[in-house]
């Protein structure tokens, strides 16, 4: 039997474009993949949309979330408060999904510690802080949650969920695998590429965690891809090195920046690649220059010291090229 889950595309006007949350139903059962952001505007289309394909938000038995950002997870609650579904996340996410205070001041922390060393601007931090501050209320209220790792199963709905564990984007960010079919989340995207290094600034050595994902990915040999975002991607391998290619020519735009330019902070790496930034990508910009160069000086391309920020220096940029794995 051919394995064909509904796609609900969902309105999502605060971060990266409209969310892709898919329905799979089978023996009874109806499990969710992903929900859409906490705003009035979205829950109408989330309700509307299960509604256009006959179900209503009291069937739902189960909720699978991909990570822990609110576009992701936003109406997880709310779908348990209706229903009484069981909302599934990977352990190293939960309490984020959960809001649990300790790890979001945790998480605070290392955000402003970052804004320091990254040279992020005052004028720039201030906005930053004031639009994650105005985006609180789009985490919606906080499910309870059973935690999974990866290679966890779960017989739902009529069908086999394999948990593959997509680090990168997340600390938790987790694939689903039904046979030959993945779900993705943000880990393998159709049109752009997920932030690694400001998405998550819990994750440790983001860029070398991420390339692995790729290459799990691409190694599995998918035949389809459902991704958080958009639409179905028919060759998943390919897609993985298309967005491997495209980190590895991102890392020798760095070094030419940092052979054009001196020694510069991730901040002022992110001027030269990504221009003028607003809103979260003034995070999420100078964290993809910082996963870069942090990668580029364990191949020995670069060196960091302390002067008021961290900064960066050009050592050797031939050895970027070895430090990234082909597909």
């Amino acid at each position: 039997m051919t394995f064909s889950p509904e796609r609900l595309s969902l309105g999502n006007e605060e971060f990266e474009g409209d969310n892709s949350s898919y329905v799979v139903r089978g023996e009874g059962e109806t499990a969710l993949i992903d929900t859409g952001v906490s705003t009035p505007e979205t829950k109408r289309g989330f309700v509307g949309s299960l509604d256009a394909v006959g179900v209503d938000v009291a069937e739902i038995d189960d909720v699978f979330l991909t990570h822990w950002h609110a576009d992701h997870t936003g109406l997880a609650g709310y779908v348990q408060d209706e229903s009484g579904a069981t909302v599934h996340v990977h352990e190293n996410d939960a309490p984020i999904v959960e809001q649990d205070d300790e790890a979001w001041d945790s998480m605070y922390d290392e955000q402003r510690r970052l804004i320091d060393d990254w040279g992020i601007p005052d004028g720039k931090s201030e906005e930053l802080l004031s639009f994650m501050e105005a985006m609180e209320p789009a985490y919606g209220e906080p499910p309870s949650v059973e935690t999974f790792t990866d290679g966890d199963r779960f017989a739902v709905a009529g069908v086999e969920l394999e948990a593959l564990g997509a680090p990168g984007h997340t600390a938790g960010l987790t694939c689903f695998a039904v046979g030959e079919t993945v779900f993705t989340g943000d880990a393998l995207l159709p049109v752009y590429t997920p932030n690694v290094g400001g998405a998550d600034v819990r994750v440790e050595k983001p860029l070398e965690k991420y390339l692995g994902t790729l290459v799990r990915i691409a190694e599995r040999g998918f035949d389809r891809a459902y991704p958080g975002h958009r639409d179905v991607i028919e060759n998943p391998t390919g897609r993985a090195g298309e967005i491997l290619r495209h980190h590895r020519e991102r890392a020798e735009r760095v070094a030419g920046v940092l052979n054009d330019h001196g020694a510069l902070d991730a901040w002022e790496v992110g001027a030269h690649l990504f221009g003028e930034l607003e809103k979260i990508h003034i995070l999420h910009g100078p964290g993809e220059s910082y996963a870069h160069l942090e990668h580029m000086e364990d191949a020995g391309a670069v060196t960091s010291f302390r002067d008021g920020t961290v900064r960066y220096r050009l050592d050797d940029d031939g050895a970027v090229e070895d430090s990234f794995p082909g597909i």
